[in-house]
């Protein structure tokens, strides 16, 4: 009945590795809020290339990993608005920008979706080799948030260089779309993990989820960190960051993070 009920995978496109010149564009291209502390005026929210040649001051940074839709999903732009608004600056480098980047329509395989990991995860270095060297950046507060796909991503790395991170729409559990989930196992950071109960894709709603035992969270993966957080939204869609209950969980995990 599972096999029947598994749709056919699409795959277009077939570049999964950075060149020289499209990783200067996921950074040039970058989605950038930046809050009224920063630029003295008005928030900014538009491309990293784009930014004011001055700013006031250094901020916290969330570096987001968008999903599969990429920076054209529009609530990606009014998340980051919401958190300048909270005097929170952040960036989403665009992953896009391989002319021939590889896209997909789910279920395609473990061995094509890894490699679309490697490729997110190797965005996150250059969001940071970016940050380094930005005057509203303060590279002793920098979070990094995923959703969708950009969130194994994001689970998988050690925290090194990030004082939290923040898990959307995404269980961390084994399933059609990794080898292994490899969550890491850090206990310091705060690590809110917010997902629908319903998730078409990471709970039992999938009927093809590829895990005889889906627990549809982040839970087991997340058992050994004290500061971690699970917030299961009831039958929320799959992009859920901007509902309030998201934004109530990433405002109590931004708190903690400056009170530290």
């Amino acid at each position: 009945m599972a096999l029947a009920q598994t749709p056919k995978g699409e795959v277009t496109g077939s570049a999964v590795v950075h060149t020289a010149e499209s990783a200067k564009a996921v950074i040039a291209g970058a989605s950038v809020a930046l809050p009224v502390s920063v630029t003295g005026t008005a928030v900014f929210a538009d491309a990293l290339r784009d930014i004011p040649a001055n700013t006031t001051s250094r901020v916290l940074v969330v570096v987001f990993l968008h999903g599969s839709s990429g920076l054209r999903l529009a609530a990606i732009a009014e998340w980051q608005r919401w958190l300048a608004e909270q005097g929170i600056a952040s960036i989403a480098p665009d992953s896009f920008g391989p002319a021939d980047r590889l896209t997909y329509k789910s279920p395609v395989g473990k061995h094509v979706d890894e490699k679309v990991h490697a490729l997110r995860a190797s965005e996150v270095g250059l969001a940071l080799a970016a940050l380094r060297s930005a005057a509203w950046a303060d590279p002793r507060q920098l979070i990094l948030a995923g959703s969708s796909e950009g969130s194994p991503a994001g689970a998988r790395q050690s925290g090194e260089g990030f004082v939290g991170k923040m898990i959307f729409a995404w269980s961390c559990e084994d399933n059609y779309f990794v080898e292994s989930h490899q969550t890491s196992a850090s206990k310091e950071p705060p690590v809110p993990n917010v997902i629908s109960t319903t998730d078409p894709f990471f709970s039992a709603a999938n009927p093809w989820f590829g895990n005889p035992a889906p627990r549809g969270y982040c839970g087991a993966a997340l058992k050994a960190n004290p500061r971690a957080s699970i917030v299961l939204i009831p039958d929320a869609p799959h992009t859920l960051f901007n509902l309030p209950a998201a934004r109530q969980a990433v405002a109590g995990s931004l708190k903690e993070t400056l009170l530290r």
